[in-house]
């Protein structure tokens, strides 16, 4: 519970010191309250929302029954004093996660908190709900000028190497918009499910289960240049380069994305609000696939193969397409580009049609595979997506 208030409330562990104390004026005991029914866990709700929200958290908790057992939060107050810390079984936090300043701890401290299939409830100011505060605020005209400051301060300098660090510093990590796909990446990273999304009175609420421990070993995408993890031959995992072009911590989320809309004809997961619209921009012109040349030196991918894939997507293909591809390297330039077969079905015939190729000669197939694939990119026969 000390961790989860330390980093709801931005309260030093050790709040009895000097230095905790000048920082935040309070100690931890200053933000508890009291909730003694269910009618006090309900009209603190409205105290800081509305009805509507009220009606959202109600579809998925039952408050009547568990308000002895429910952590709730807000920006200046915790209704924890009478808590059963022992039979916590769900959270909620109106505290906005982008005003939080170590966000994945706090999520951790969360997961910590909660028992297995316990429900957490937040909501953030995503950037979106961000971009429609500021024009409201200051009409189109000025919020434009000031929506394209705060795009380049607070979504760009962040995410570059070393001004990254700059921007922790003068922010204290204090300035936390975050994109929808970053906020549920996190919280599927830290051992959330996603259940629900929704956005009300132009903030995005969600409700997310526990589902596993937070992970230790994967290093989510953050910067520039993502690292992927993906098959390569004969199925050992390696590090694939790539410009990104999703939202960090995108890459927790394909199986939500996946199970929410399915695939596109091309054998991508369909209307992915993971895509950043900068990205949509470098894999229409195969941009975002340069960084893997880098693959190529290492010896771990050859200019022209099947696309490394993910064990997921991998495990989601034919046996018999899944026996040839452990057999190769994967490829910067994959068959179905050559063959003009972009389709999800089609490309998986691509690669048949590209296995029986390679086994009659694999030079001269690799060298005509890509040189049809840089006329057809060239004459925008086929298009990056």
């Amino acid at each position: 519970m000390r961790s989860y208030m330390h980093y709801v409330h931005d309260i030093p562990e050790e709040s009895h010191s000097w230095f905790a104390w000048s920082r935040t004026k309070k100690k931890a005991e200053d933000f508890r309250v009291k909730i003694e029914s269910k009618n006090d866990l309900q009209r603190a709700i409205l105290n800081e929302t509305n009805q509507t929200v009220l009606n959202y958290v109600s579809e998925h908790l039952d408050l009547e029954r568990n308000f002895k057992s429910i952590v709730f939060s807000t920006h200046d107050k915790s209704y924890v004093e009478n808590v059963d810390f022992n039979n916590v079984r769900a959270i909620i936090n109106f505290k906005e996660i982008n005003d939080i300043r170590h966000v994945n701890h706090h999520f951790r401290s969360v997961n910590i908190l909660l028992p297995d299939a316990g429900i957490y409830i937040g909501r953030a100011e995503t950037y979106w709900e961000r971009k429609i505060r500021i024009y409201r605020k200051y009409g189109n005209r000025i919020g434009q000028l000031i929506w394209l400051v705060d795009f380049v301060f607070n979504r760009v300098l962040p995410k570059l190497r070393p001004f990254d660090k700059i921007y922790r510093l003068v922010t204290n990590n204090h300035v936390h918009p975050k994109s929808v796909a970053e906020l549920l990446g996190r919280l599927v990273y830290c051992g959330f499910e996603i259940i629900e999304f929704n956005v009300i009175d132009n903030l995005a609420y969600f409700v997310a289960i526990k589902t596993r421990e937070p992970m230790e070993v994967e290093e989510p995408t953050y910067h520039l240049l993502a690292k992927l993890r993906r098959l390569g031959k004969g199925g050992k995992m390696i590090t694939v380069y790539k410009l990104r072009t999703m939202h960090p911590y995108s890459e927790f989320l394909q199986d939500f994305v996946i199970k929410l809309n399915g695939y596109n004809k091309s054998g991508k997961p369909a209307r992915d609000f993971r895509v950043a619209r900068w990205g949509k921009f470098f894999r229409r012109f195969w941009i975002d696939e340069l960084p893997q040349l880098i693959n190529v030196l290492k010896g771990e991918m050859k200019l022209v193969g099947v696309r490394p894939l993910s064990r997921t997507r991998f495990n989601e293909f034919p046996e018999d397409i899944q026996q040839e591809r452990l057999k190769y390297k994967p490829g910067c330039v994959p068959p179905y580009v050559a063959l003009n077969m972009p389709d999800e079905y089609e490309n998986m015939e691509a690669e048949r049609i590209y296995f029986r190729d390679i086994l009659v000669d694999p030079l001269k197939t690799d060298i005509r595979y890509f040189l049809k694939s840089i006329w057809n990119i060239l004459t925008n026969k086929i298009i990056g997506s």
